[in-house]
Formats: structure tokens, C-alpha cells, sequence
């Protein structure tokens, strides 16, 4: 029996140069957002900074992945990532240190991660890239994300700010009594904020990645 497909994510900040004190937000941040998503079991490790402005987990399921870029981008607001993820084995047993792991997931992931890197992926600037054994399916899974990232890059502060409340709260009227907004300024923020094609985008490549790996 074939051994399961992993998802490992590499991300790193856009622009980190510009960025002072960087390293401690980015490590506040990994905190937070390790907390969260290891007790909702969506990563299998603690997020862990390997170098400069870049970190790494490997996800419980490949069809984790699309949830964890959508509260990703939210949660490291105003900074953008761009995020590679790669698909397949991992060597070994999966335990921290994350930089100590290795196999042909952490491999399609650091190819991921360059393309993104590179601008080569598609002739417009796209964020997120996947690299799996399965070629087809690696264009169609990055196509939909990165016409996506196309939509993230408009949003504003102050809408990233609504979809966080939204994304935390799963409802409009709880949403806007967490921000002292009526319901109608929230709705209106999560349309500008492009919230419900980015909800979609998650659920599309969630299937796709339940198909392909499931």
C-alpha cells in the first residue's frame, strides 16, 4: 500500500527588506497561528522559522491546505506571503524540527516556493504555487489560486480586518457585533473584500485535493 501524501508549506514574506523588526512580528504571528491550527488539527507541526523570513509546516491532509492559505494571508495582514506547496512523500517520522524532515514533499515544496519566487508560474503575479507527482492537476490547483491571489492583493486593511472577524465568527451579525459595525457595513466589506470568492476558492480546491489524494 502506497504511503500517504503529505502537504508541506514553505512561505515567506513579500518585500522583507523593507520590513523592520520583522523576525519578532513573524515569530508573534507563527505563535498565534500555530495555537490555532494545531488545535483545530490542520497542521501536523508547529509553524517553525528555518530561515530569514521563512517558515514551514507540514499540513494534517493536502485538502487542509486551501483553509490555511485564506487564515494565513488574513491573520499576517498588512504582510503578503507567497507560499509554496509541495505534495508527496515525507522521510520518516513527522516531528520537530520541521527543518530536519525531508522527502520528495519537501523537495516539490522548495520547487514551489522559486516559481513563486521566480514570477514564472503564469504571465500574471500569482502567490501560491502547488508542485505534486501529478502535473495536470498541479496546473489547474495553482491556476484557480493564483487567479485568486490576483483578487488578495486588492484587498484592503480594513476589509482583511472583516473577513478575520468573519473567518473567527461564521456569522454576519455575531461578525459585525465583535466589531461594532451593523450588518450591512460588514456584508458590504466582505463583498469588497472579494470574501465570498475567496470561501469558494477554498472549497473548489479543497475537492480537487480530496480527489486527487484522498
Amino acid at each position: 500500500m502506497p504511503r500517504q501524501a503529505h502537504a508541506v508549506l514553505i512561505a515567506d514574506v513579500v518585500g522583507s527588506r523593507a520590513r523592520k523588526n520583522l523576525r519578532r512580528s513573524l515569530a508573534q504571528t507563527l505563535a498565534k497561528a500555530s495555537q490555532k491550527h494545531l488545535s483545530e488539527k490542520l497542521v501536523l507541526l508547529p509553524y517553525s522559522i528555518t530561515a530569514g523570513d521563512e517558515f514551514q509546516t507540514v499540513a494534517a491532509q493536502p485538502a487542509a491546505v486551501p483553509r490555511l492559505l485564506l487564515e494565513l494571508r488574513s491573520m499576517f495582514q498588512p504582510l503578503s506571503l507567497r507560499v509554496g506547496i509541495g505534495i508527496g512523500r515525507v522521510s520518516g517520522r513527522i516531528r520537530p524540527p520541521v527543518n530536519q524532515l525531508s522527502g520528495p514533499a519537501f523537495e516539490a515544496a522548495r520547487a514551489a516556493i522559486e516559481r513563486v519566487k521566480r514570477g514564472h508560474a503564469f504571465k500574471f503575479d500569482a502567490l501560491t504555487v502547488f508542485v505534486s507527482s501529478k502535473g495536470e492537476f498541479d496546473e489547474a490547483i495553482s491556476l484557480l489560486d493564483g487567479l485568486n491571489d490576483t483578487l488578495v492583493q486588492d484587498v484592503t486593511p480594513k476589509q482583511w480586518n472583516t473577513i478575520r472577524a468573519a473567518l473567527k465568527y461564521r456569522s454576519l451579525d455575531r461578525s459585525a457585533r465583535h466589531l461594532g459595525l451593523d450588518i450591512s457595513t460588514v456584508s458590504r466589506n466582505l463583498k469588497r473584500g472579494y470574501y465570498w470568492q475567496q470561501s469558494e476558492t477554498v472549497k473548489a480546491a479543497e475537492s480537487l485535493l480530496n480527489r486527487a489524494f484522498h
